[in-house]
Formats: C-alpha cells, sequence, structure tokens
C-alpha cells in the first residue's frame, strides 16, 4: 500500500476504472474482474476501484495500482449497502487497500447510525487511513467534508430516493462541490463518453471513476440493443 502523497500522486487528474461484477451478473468471478483490471491498466488506468476482498486481492495480483476498495453488504431494513458498517471498513483496512469507500449518505446504517455518528469513531480507529464519502448530495457532501473524510465522492448521485431522477452525470453536483471546498472531488456516476469526463476534468475534479461504460459489456450491448429492431 501506497504512502498518501503517493497514492494522490498516482491518482491526480487520472481515470480510475471500477471493476465489479454483483453474483446476479454474467462477469462474476474474482479471476474475471482481476484480468479486467489488467486490461485497464494496459488501456491506461491509473487506479482501480472494486468491490469484496476477495476480487481485490485478486486484483493486487495483476496490478500494481493504488485500489479504491469498497465492500457491498445488503442488511434487512437499511437501504445503505457500500461498505454499510465497522466490520467491512475493518476487512477492507486489513486488506491493505489505497482509499476505503463508503456510504457517506443521511440515510440511517444497518447498525441504527448515522455516518456522522459511524465516522468519527472508524477515523478515530484508522487515522492513517485514505477514506472517499460516496454522497448523493450537496449537503452529504459538506457534511463529509466537516467529519474528515480525505475525498468526495458523487458516487450516488441517482442511486437515492432523493436524486432517483437526477440525470447523469451531475455535473450540477459536481460544480457545486468542487466549487465550495479544497478536498479533492471524485467524480463517479454515470460518466459514458470521454467528453463527458473531458467536462468534469475541466470544472476541476481531482479524479475520475468510470465503471459501467468500460466493464460492463451486458449493459454495453443493452444501449447498442436500444436502437435495434
Amino acid at each position: 500500500m501506497d504512502t498518501k502523497n503517493n497514492v494522490l500522486d498516482k491518482i491526480n487528474r487520472k481515470l480510475i476504472v471500477s471493476c465489479q461484477a454483483l453474483p446476479d451478473e454474467p462477469l462474476h468471478s474474482s479471476f474475471i474482474m482481476g484480468r479486467m483490471a489488467y486490461a485497464a491498466y494496459l488501456g491506461g488506468a491509473s487506479g482501480i476501484r472494486a468491490n469484496s476482498v476477495e476480487d481485490i486481492q485478486e486484483i493486487k495480483k495483476q496490478v500494481d495500482l493504488p485500489i479504491i476498495g469498497i465492500i457491498k453488504k445488503v442488511y434487512a431494513g437499511s437501504e445503505v449497502f457500500i461498505t454499510p458498517t465497522m466490520k467491512e471498513v475493518d476487512d477492507l483496512c486489513r486488506e491493505g487497500v489505497d482509499i476505503v469507500a463508503m456510504d457517506a449518505t443521511d440515510r440511517v446504517r444497518p447498525d441504527g447510525s448515522t455516518i456522522s455518528e459511524l465516522f468519527p469513531l472508524i477515523r478515530n480507529k484508522y487515522k492513517d487511513q485514505l477514506f472517499m464519502a460516496d454522497c448523493s448530495t450537496y449537503e452529504e457532501a459538506a457534511s463529509a467534508v466537516e467529519l474528515g473524510f480525505d475525498f468526495i465522492g458523487t458516487t450516488l448521485s441517482g442511486y437515492t430516493e432523493a436524486t432517483k431522477n437526477k440525470i447523469l452525470p451531475d455535473i450540477e453536483l459536481v460544480e457545486r462541490i468542487v466549487g465550495s471546498f479544497s478536498v479533492p472531488v471524485i467524480a463517479e456516476g454515470g460518466i459514458s463518453t470521454p467528453e463527458q469526463l473531458k467536462r468534469l476534468y475541466d470544472i476541476g475534479i481531482f479524479a475520475a471513476v468510470v465503471g459501467s461504460a468500460i466493464t460492463r459489456p451486458m449493459e454495453i450491448t443493452k444501449k447498442f440493443m436500444k436502437v435495434v429492431d
């Protein structure tokens, strides 16, 4: 795992590729995600976002790039599923990912806490770990900055009840966050074209994560099928 400054240098104004496949998707396999990450590396990616300890371990065998690690875990009674509890944070920190990303929305977590209650405990336990806040609104980003997250992500805009009708990528949200805070902003969510990515960099983001447009062939195929009779 690199030092904080090394991680910042490696991903600043660079592309991070999300290599994830859920259990119900055709490419669900740690081996496949490892090869996907290697393909992204050969294409020029400077970082990988990955889900689960198993996938992260395989990806580490294939590439030497900074990793944003998450664990998607569904708990009954809570809509929060991206690194939702201390257990998932512990597992990622034990594995040694460069950045731990977690849901930083204002929704109630599986243990009944909010991010404003949980994150101070996490920060106290892992003082040297880098953390990324996956947010859906400006207010959540402002709260994440106050809580001391190292990166603000727009990951969950469009994926919460309050933002479900947002057009992605959420350019307006990115502009507001970049214009308001000095904390590095990682744009993520619905970035589908190089032109959109360039526009986000022109706004002043620190880095960007692109997933479905690169690493989900089933979803890419569906987009083309919309014009096929």
